[in-house]
């Protein structure tokens, strides 16, 4: 008895130069428009060691200024919408007393004539008030290139030191953001939550548990 040949086997062998030239056809044609594309004597694909990128020319710090630290990075030096600082009503400004008539001692030493509810627990073997505060400008703070902010751009100070915190900041995971996913956004600084002079939180007594509803009676 003769063997009866399947219909499918007939169907593929006809079909299969065809899927073979729709998968070439493309190929081929893409090979020879960037053959045409290429310069002459160039070849068409690009060495590892060629590069498209021109190098950006940043504009130069204003002159008079010590350089920013910031300059040339994709920073927030527009700043960030903060609200007003939580500054001492019974100091502030702290040029109604640190003046020309009372120039700065830049004495690193603890403070006894005013000032005497600060205690300073924030690296104090390294750090003073001059080191965040303005010698100069009482009214402002200083990074530490010299270049002076207002307290509205603490956050900056701060994230010289903190950078982890400083990253998660400005993406509203780290502190309090609020605003519009895809529009305007207000930002709490440091100081709204951190005592600067001594930022560690004091250890919170923990709550009872709420009561499961099944058990109020």
């Amino acid at each position: 008895m003769a063997a009866v040949e399947s219909p499918h086997k007939n169907t593929l062998s006809r079909i299969e130069p065809l899927l073979r030239a729709m998968l070439i056809a493309p190929l081929a044609a893409a090979l020879v428009g960037s053959c045409q594309s290429a310069p002459a004597g160039k070849a068409a694909i690009d060495t590892p060691d060629q590069t498209h990128t021109e190098p950006v020319n940043l504009p130069p710090p204003q002159a008079g200024l010590p350089p920013d630290p910031m300059h040339g990075q994709k920073e927030e030096t527009k700043g960030y919408a903060v609200p007003k600082p939580p500054l001492s009503k019974e100091y502030w400004p702290c040029s109604d007393c640190h003046n020309d008539s009372q120039p700065p001692n830049r004495t690193r030493r603890e403070l006894k004539e005013d000032h005497t509810n600060i205690h300073l627990h924030h690296d104090e073997a390294n750090r003073w008030c001059l080191d965040c505060h303005d010698a100069e400008n009482r009214d402002a703070l200083h990074l530490a290139s010299g270049v002076t902010i207002t307290f509205d751009e603490s956050y900056r100070l701060c994230g010289q030191c903190h950078g982890t915190q400083y990253r998660d900041w400005k993406s509203g995971i780290h502190g309090k953001r609020t605003g519009m996913w895809n529009g305007e956004k207000q930002y709490l600084l440091c100081v709204h939550c951190h005592n600067p002079h001594s930022p560690h939180f004091k250890p919170l007594k923990p709550e009872a548990p709420p009561v499961r509803p099944s058990l109020i009676r």
